[in-house]
């Protein structure tokens, strides 16, 4: 099975999660909001719902959501 095409790293040490579409660094996200706007300028769906669907998006570390310092 292929693995999603994004991925949202583990929370940094100091706050925020590093947010990747097929390998490529699209930034440092410190909301859900953030995220959708990623998504949106690397020209990928930019709806919420996609942060919840698996085929889309990979949570590492930490719970999905959640961007506070680990």
């Amino acid at each position: 099975m292929a693995t999603a095409p994004i991925i949202v790293h583990p929370p940094l040490g100091t706050g925020g999660r590093r947010v990747t579409a097929r390998g490529q660094i699209l930034g440092l996200a410190y909301t859900d909001g953030d995220v959708v706007e990623f998504l949106r300028r690397a020209g990928l769906p930019d709806e919420e719902e996609l942060l919840d669907d698996s085929l889309w998006v990979k949570w590492r570390g930490g719970r999905a959501h959640h961007y506070e310092a680990a």
